[in-house]
């Protein structure tokens, strides 16, 4: 990935897209315990954040107390995915902040389409302008399980 960095400060703690400074297993552990990522393998995330735009949120002492991510090619699309915050760290408007940063990203500004799913948040990403009214299209994927081949016969 050659995103840009940023890094913001607010009281003590900051905010960095420099993925070098992600905890891994601080992630790994508060994606365990969520809705979503309780089946996700360190190596699965490792890989994860390389190819991904992630934002991170520490405290003064260096502990994650949050994180996200945007899948993207920095061009024409984004894929906002595993925004989390440590249960202990909720309320402090952490996950605000981090939707802030990437929608405000450098690299991500001009593109035809940023995306998400929640379950829960709906209201914090409305802030942004995300929207369930959708424009008229023909939405399609692919939903293969373990061990299939998706291509054609």
């Amino acid at each position: 990935m050659d995103d840009l960095p940023v890094e913001q400060r607010r009281g003590d703690l900051i905010l960095t897209t420099d993925r070098a400074r992600i905890d891994v297993d601080a992630v790994l552990a508060m994606l365990h315990a969520s809705h979503w990522g309780g089946g996700m393998s360190k190596r699965s995330l490792e890989r994860a954040i390389a190819n991904s735009l992630c934002v991170g949120v520490m405290d003064a002492a260096g502990r994650q107390l949050a994180f996200a991510r945007a899948v993207t090619d920095l061009s024409t699309y984004a894929y906002l995915t595993d925004v989390i915050v440590a249960e202990d760290a909720r309320g402090q408007g952490l996950g605000k902040w981090m939707i802030e940063v990437i929608v405000a990203h450098p690299d991500l500004q001009g593109l035809r389409r940023m995306a998400l799913w929640t379950r829960s948040a709906k209201g914090l990403y409305e802030q942004f302008g995300f929207s369930t009214e959708m424009p008229a299209s023909t939405y399609m994927e692919i939903r293969p399980g373990p061990g299939s081949n998706p291509g054609p016969t």
